[in-house]
């Protein structure tokens, strides 16, 4: 019988449940939406019982629907949105809070005391990030001192925290297993990048005792197996968990981006532009960061990255606050139906901006409206809000090599003129593989690893294809001065929000 890969892909808006062949094939695919909680501007959460739930019961409804015996599958895989940190009880399993998201603001207030402590040098120097209420340190941090009794608790040993990694392998099986990987645990700013550990002075200085955080492990190998008794999942029970990475290093890694040099991006909720950088964690250039990209067989693998807050949840925001379209196509073509934005530009700061400002202080704005300018034109504007975040990332990245071809994933990386918007921005090949499902075929490739079904990267290289590469179109000179505009656009809206705490 074939092998199968099950990989869980819990990403920042729905879970999902992937089941992947030994040729790379898409056996099934089920995927689950679930609530975005907004409970102040700028702050937002999770449910992680409603997380849970939905990639359980997408896992569940995959493996009916690939018509396949569940012995047939080898391994597990999990692929997860970084950074959103939930708290929960050792003994019950129950979270004791929502889950803070990545995207969160509320920590800006503790991020700017951190720094003026003098915390900067440090952070970089040990983690490779910058600080920012982005990662994960503050969340926790705020989240001891914010829940009722959490902080005693945590001293106490009653609670556990982690990433939304820790969180499912914590329940596949049945509580059994405290874990991160080393790509997750790299973006908490609480770990050395160097040594692969927790790191005491900055647990110190973040106030978060050591005992609430996970093991960190490598990538690929046999974290636990899935526990009898689970319901909806009973078949399933035994099977290993052996692959876990963050969302975006799992794509660079389904991307086969496995020689220093190569890089991708992924058109998502935000926009991630991840780089290999070889097994040596070098300085990034400012604004950018360096984080584990993945450790297999023993060999580390370093990634810089620029972020992107918000991508495709602008596209988002076009449907379900303002009803400009109904659907993710028609801002497609709505954009097609007008040469240009008509000089109407959208910085999407909803929750600040992230690389290369590092501004938790923005706010999204309009610029450049006229009595002339239609949905049309803002929904084209939306689409070039998207790929000249993605053109700063690129610009900054090619400092320290530069980029001869960029490979794309994600939701968003279906849309034709935004592909080709990023071409003509770049001045490079934007290359758009026949399997966009990177993300999850990455935590499928690294359990598949572990697990046998493959047995080298150049296996995994080959089953990489290309469905369209798109080159530079458009005049140069345009684009740089629509460059030029959209950093004028971004400048408006920078350090808008005042006096935060």
């Amino acid at each position: 019988m074939d092998a199968y890969i099950a990989a869980l892909d819990q990403g920042t808006t729905s879970s999902r449940a992937i089941l992947f062949n030994q040729a790379g094939e898409i056996g099934a695919r089920v995927q689950y939406p679930f609530r975005q909680i907004y409970p102040q501007p700028g702050w937002v959460e999770h449910d992680p019982l409603e997380i849970w739930a939905t990639e359980k019961r997408a896992l569940a409804e995959a493996v009916d629907a690939a018509h396949i015996d569940p012995k047939q599958i080898a391994a597990l895989g999990i692929t997860n949105q970084r950074e959103t940190t939930l708290l929960w009880e050792r003994a019950t399993g129950r979270p004791v809070c929502n889950a803070i998201v990545w995207q969160c603001r509320r920590t800006a207030g503790i991020c700017d005391g951190l720094k003026a402590a003098g915390l900067g040098p440090a952070v970089a120097e040990k983690t490779g990030l910058l600080i920012d209420a982005y990662f994960s340190g503050t969340k926790l941090q705020w989240l001891l001192d914010n829940v009722p009794g959490a902080r005693a608790r945590a001293e106490r040993g009653e609670l556990c925290a982690g990433t939304v990694d820790s969180w499912l392998i914590w329940n596949l099986t049945g509580g059994k297993v405290h874990v991160t990987d080393y790509s997750n645990a790299s973006r908490t700013m609480l770990f050395n990048i160097h040594t692969l550990a927790w790191d005491d002075d900055l647990c110190k200085a973040l106030r978060v005792p050591r005992s609430l955080l996970p093991e960190p492990r490598p990538n690929s190998e046999v974290f636990g197996h899935v526990a009898a008794g689970i319901p909806g999942l009973e078949a399933l029970a035994g099977i290993p968990i052996c692959g876990s990475a963050g969302d975006q290093p799992a794509a660079l890694f389904g991307q086969a981006c496995f020689a220093p040099g190569q890089a991708k991006n992924t058109y998502g909720t935000g926009c991630f532009t991840l780089m290999n950088v070889g097994g040596t964690a070098a300085e990034p250039p400012e604004g950018l960061v360096t984080s584990v990209g993945w450790s297999v067989s023993g060999k580390t693998v370093y990634a810089l990255e620029g972020s992107v807050f918000n991508a495709g949840s602008t596209i988002q925001w076009l449907r379900d606050e303002l009803g400009l379209i109904g659907s993710a196509p028609e801002c497609d073509r709505l954009a097609e139906s007008v040469p240009s934005s008509g000089g109407v530009f959208v910085v999407p700061a909803f929750t600040g901006l992230g690389a290369p400002y590092w501004d938790m202080y923005a706010r999204g704005t309009i610029v450049g409206l006229t009595r002339g300018s239609t949905r049309a034109h803002i929904a084209r504007a939306v689409l070039d809000c998207i790929a000249f975040q993605v053109a700063d990332l690129v610009e900054m990245m090619n400092r320290t090599c530069p980029l001869t071809v960029l490979r794309v994933d994600g939701g968003a990386s279906v849309s034709n003129i935004l592909m080709q918007t990023q071409a003509d921005l770049l001045r490079i090949p934007v290359d758009r593989p026949a399997q966009v499902e990177t993300t999850a075929f990455g935590a499928a490739a690294l359990a598949g690893l572990a697990a046998g079904v493959w047995s080298e990267l150049e296996e995994l290289e080959h089953l990489r294809r290309s469905q369209f590469v798109f080159m530079p179109q458009r005049d140069e000179a345009a684009c740089r001065e629509d460059c030029r505009q959209w950093r004028r656009a971004v400048e408006r809206a920078r350090r808008w929000i005042e006096n935060e705490v």
